[in-house]
């Protein structure tokens, strides 16, 4: 197989986006590897392979390529949001929620506060949250 260029990876890291909003995953996880495979430092192509491994519901992939992220951008609220629902699907509530909460303090978005549930001392949600 020849060589790839950068401007094939770049095709590739596009239609990756593609294929994950077409609900292929797995697909879109074969072309990021050859991208990461020529550009491990490349963050925005691991945050989309992290996003195609949990779609995939491939947790502990997902959960790796969060972690790599948000070392390298501890900043980057929807990492954080994305990484506490990868912690959610794993059966996994108090990492899930130190992560909703980093996301909500980060970057107050409705779905991240929601997502957050803040609460008082006796476990019961703020200003008549339901609780799920």
């Amino acid at each position: 197989m020849p060589e790839k260029n950068p401007e094939t990876h770049v095709i590739d890291f596009r239609a990756a986006e593609q294929l994950l909003a077409a609900r292929d995953p797995r697909g879109a996880v074969k072309l990021l590897d050859s991208v990461i495979g020529a550009h491990p430092e490349n963050t925005a192509a691991r945050l989309l392979r992290a996003r195609a491994f949990l779609a995939a519901a491939q947790l502990r992939p997902a959960e790796l390529e969060f972690e790599l992220v948000l070392e390298r951008e501890p900043d980057n609220a929807f990492a954080h949001f994305a990484l506490a629902r990868t912690f959610q699907r794993a059966g996994r509530p108090e990492q899930a929620t130190r992560h909703f909460r980093l996301a909500a303090a980060l970057d107050p978005k409705p779905e991240y506060l929601q997502a957050a549930r803040f609460e008082d001392r006796d476990g019961e949600a703020r200003d008549g949250e339901a609780r799920d």
